[in-house]
């Protein structure tokens, strides 16, 4: 097992079995579910993993507690790839007092039957549990992304359990770039949530973090500045790169060439990043990461039974969902008889908050003409101010 300092350790596992995490997003390097066991005076085992790599885990613990016994098992969020293994830790260690948010033993119930009334330790904002050298600290971070979530912070090593924050898809036996997949993590389970990131944060700066131990990914020891700055950004919806997404629905190609010539005009012209994304032929939440990161968005679809292209529709409906806002958009519609595809995107976005609509809208009838050219030259332009 892995020692994080001199009284933590993990006790994850890797899950190279998944193939879409939560049902949807797809995970081509696996998960972790991570797990950690602080042992001091007392010991506290901080969260469980998925029911399947149960074994896996109990195994992994005592491995570490060799003939010792937990004392506590802390749970700050009860998703069930955390969560489904308390029962069967219940169980082996008859003992060992559970401890979580009074709606976390709600949810206990739900998932098994039973709150452990017998057995309980109900924690809160500002509460505090000694295990000799150690002292942990609770801290309640609700909607981050679930009511019931707690995090906690060992004052002694200056460790910071963060639950779902901080955290990203991939199984920690794979290298790879953290941002891609926390962005994506981020956008896609956490987005919405922004406010509710912003309070954790802002009770987060009160502390001195030299670890961030998350329940995904691996566990940050430096420049933690650079993970907390995007925190910062993600969460108030700022903008992280500059350049442009191209978004764009086509049928018969028309309105892929127009999505690539606007490519071609912005690259020529110095854009910094162009993103092009066929939405019926790429992840769904790497596109919906990409509209997040950049400041400007391109729709380009094809007008489909008096509306959008499905995979548009798609897009926007998730886009919506996880809070889009504070960004600039423009509109490309196709349409052979009655194009209506632009109405419908506007539409789709008016509750989002603070977006920039350019005008005019490209309206193409079937294959682009040297006007719609002329106009595209002129949206890329435009883009570039």
């Amino acid at each position: 097992m892995t020692t994080i300092t001199n009284d933590i350790h993990y006790i994850g596992v890797n899950d190279h079995d998944i193939d879409l995490f939560e049902g949807q997003y797809i995970v081509e390097n696996g998960m972790a579910y991570n797990s950690y066991v602080i042992t001091d005076g007392k010991i506290a085992v901080m969260d469980t993993v998925d029911r399947h790599f149960e074994a896996e885990w109990m195994q992994n613990l005592k491995q570490v507690l060799g003939a010792r016994t937990p004392d506590y098992l802390i749970i700050q969020h009860m998703e069930p790839d955390h969560s489904a293994s308390i029962d069967a830790f219940a169980k082996a260690y008859p003992d060992a007092v559970i401890c979580a948010s009074a709606p976390a033993f709600n949810m206990m119930k739900q998932f098994f039957g039973t709150d452990y009334a017998d057995r309980r330790l109900v924690i809160k904002e500002g509460d505090t549990l000694s295990l000799g050298s150690h002292t942990l600290q609770f801290i309640a971070a609700p909607m981050v992304h679930w009511p019931e979530v707690m995090v906690t912070y060992d004052s002694l090593d200056k460790v910071l359990f963060s639950a779902d924050g901080f955290g990203k898809f991939g199984a920690l036996d794979v290298e790879e770039d953290w941002a891609c997949e926390a962005r994506r993590y981020y956008f896609g389970i956490v987005g919405k949530y922004g406010m509710q990131v912003q309070n954790l944060l802002k009770k987060a700066a009160a502390l001195d973090i030299q670890i961030i131990c998350p329940l995904h990914g691996p566990v940050l020891k430096e420049n933690l500045g650079y993970y907390v700055n995007l925190y910062q950004t993600w969460s108030s919806y700022g903008v992280e790169s500059e350049g442009v997404m191209i978004a764009y629905a086509s049928v018969y190609g028309h309105t892929k060439a127009a999505a690539e010539l606007l490519a071609e005009k912005l690259t020529a012209k110095g854009c910094p990043k162009v993103v092009v994304a066929d939405l019926a032929r790429e992840d769904m939440a790497e596109c919906v990461e990409d509209a997040f990161r950049y400041g400007k968005l391109v729709l380009a679809s094809t007008t489909y039974n008096t509306e959008v292209f499905p995979c548009m529709r798609e897009f926007l409906n998730d886009l919506c969902e996880h809070g889009y806002q504070k960004r600039t958009v423009a509109l490309i519609e196709n349409g052979t008889w009655a194009p209506n595809a632009a109405k419908v995107m506007r539409g789709k976005l008016e509750n989002c908050k603070e977006l920039t609509f350019l005008e005019p809208v490209i309206t193409i009838r079937s294959a682009m003409t040297e006007e719609n050219k002329a106009q595209i030259e002129a949206l890329a332009d435009e883009l570039m101010k």
